[in-house]
């Protein structure tokens, strides 16, 4: 188990490493960047030559007049650069040039709350998955079953960013309030305290549901699925006839069997939480990384863009590794299957 372990955070570096290289290719794309399209408009203008000068700085500062490669060492922290920058590799994420101002002064706490929502989502997910996908299992075809089935179809049919719309609405008509936010305003730029993060946690119920709805219902009819599957096959027949109780036959093979598309799912739920999430908190107007992610590829804003590009990767990586690593201790011959030999 130790090896397996060690190999899958082994594999995690070079996948991170590819992540990063085609990221900065991507945001290169598009012709020019900020600084110059800023010095541009500038000029046109006709602006006065300290602006532009301080601009012109930004530019061989970064190194932005280097070759892309260049700028990638640069960037990654494999290349020294220019006036102290180091790279991200040790923790220096470069300038945004939209605010002026570091990207680390400017995410702050977005990421971590972003990284509380999307956490919170996913337990949300599975908390409420997994009792319902196994209910609707064992009594196929119920009134209940019928029903989870009915809101499941609902969930997987309604955009997050459509129910986020309809439920800002309710709760301004019918009941005066406001859901939009992650705490309230007299916490916004304060430092963190026991009252700030009651507020955060009362105010991320509405985010939390809002994104988590979709990946709940199509995790609930994929565990039901896999756990109607199981109960048909022989095993469970002849545990049965055996007089084992219905529960410990259940609990034993069954839904340990149907566990493993389950759990596999945490590294594909974690991308499609992290996309809804941007959209939701754009219309909820939540200070996570999402709304900075656009603003800063609409902009051009490419050390912003990246690094946060470089943190969502890096939870969707952490996501197939924490997946990887529960499947293999769920069933043994994941993790032995690759040294096994004919």
């Amino acid at each position: 188990m130790f090896t397996y372990f060690v190999h899958r955070v082994l594999v995690m570096i070079p996948t991170l490493l590819v992540i990063s290289i085609v990221t900065f290719i991507i945001i290169q794309l598009p012709p020019g960047d900020y600084l110059s399209n800023q010095m541009e408009e500038l000029k046109s203008q006709g602006e006065s030559a300290s602006a532009i000068a301080k601009i012109a700085f930004y530019r061989e500062e970064y190194s932005l007049d280097k070759p892309m490669v260049e700028q990638y060492a640069i960037w990654i922290g494999l290349w020294p650069g220019p006036h102290g920058f180091s790279g991200m590799l040790q923790g220096d994420w470069g300038q945004s040039f939209a605010y002026d101002l570091p990207v680390k002064e400017v995410i702050g706490d977005r990421l971590l709350l972003s990284f509380l929502v999307n956490f919170s989502t996913i337990l949300f997910i599975y908390i409420v998955a997994f009792p319902i996908g196994v209910y609707s299992a064992t009594r196929q075809y119920s009134i209940g079953d019928y029903g989870f089935t009915l809101v499941g179809y609902l969930g997987l049919a309604t955009p997050n960013f459509l129910l986020a719309m309809v439920m800002l609405y309710y709760a301004n008509v019918y009941f005066g309030i406001s859901i939009g936010g992650l705490m309230d305003d007299k916490f916004i730029d304060q430092p963190w305290s026991f009252d700030k993060a009651l507020s955060i946690m009362d105010h991320m119920i509405i985010p939390v549901v809002v994104i988590g709805t979709s990946g709940t219902a199509s995790m609930i009819r994929r565990l039901r699925a896999n756990l109607l599957d199981e109960l048909q096959k022989q095993y469970v027949t002849t545990a049965r006839a055996k007089g084992v109780p219905r529960i410990r036959a259940l609990i034993k093979y069954p839904i340990r069997m149907s566990l493993n598309p389950f759990i596999a799912d945490i590294g594909n739920l974690l991308p499609d939480v992290i996309s809804g999430s941007v959209i939701v908190s754009m219309v909820l107007s939540l200070p996570t990384v999402g709304p900075l992610l656009l603003e800063a590829l609409r902009n051009q804003d490419q050390y912003m863009a990246g690094s946060l590009l470089m943190f969502l990767a890096l939870l969707t990586v952490i996501g197939m590794f924490i997946s990887d690593v529960l499947l293999a201790v769920l069933d043994p011959r994941i993790r032995l299957s690759g040294g096994a030999t004919k």
